[in-house]
């Protein structure tokens, strides 16, 4: 698991399974029951560095559409309608995609 040392495999579990069904992610609630919601600075850097699959520096769209496959390969996708509240959620200056600093401010909401 590309978390392991970062999040513990349980809450990571039980956070998948609140959202299999298409429609039902909540970055907020996955945030808070994966336990990334409680982590340092530090660990949500390195949550960050995993998530921007591309290394750009930033999470785009497609990388969102994909991020709960960064938890567990075999996860779906998030539906388009998804993403795109999880992009405004996290893209705070309005460029389109989310960098370090953006995506740790989201996951401290």
């Amino acid at each position: 698991m590309a978390f392991a040392g970062v999040l513990k495999d349980a809450e990571v579990a039980a956070a998948l399974d609140g959202c299999k069904d298409a429609g039902t992610f909540n970055h907020k609630t996955f945030f808070k029951a994966c336990g990334m919601s409680g982590k340092s600075a530090d660990d949500l850097k390195k949550a960050f560095l995993i998530i921007d699959q591309d290394n750009s520096g930033f999470i785009e769209e497609e990388e969102l559409k994909l991020f709960l496959q960064t938890f567990k390969a075999g996860a779906r996708a998030l539906s388009d309608a998804e993403t795109k509240e999880f992009l405004k959620a996290g893209d705070s200056d309005g460029d389109g995609k989310i960098g370090a600093e953006e995506f740790a401010a989201m996951v401290k909401q």
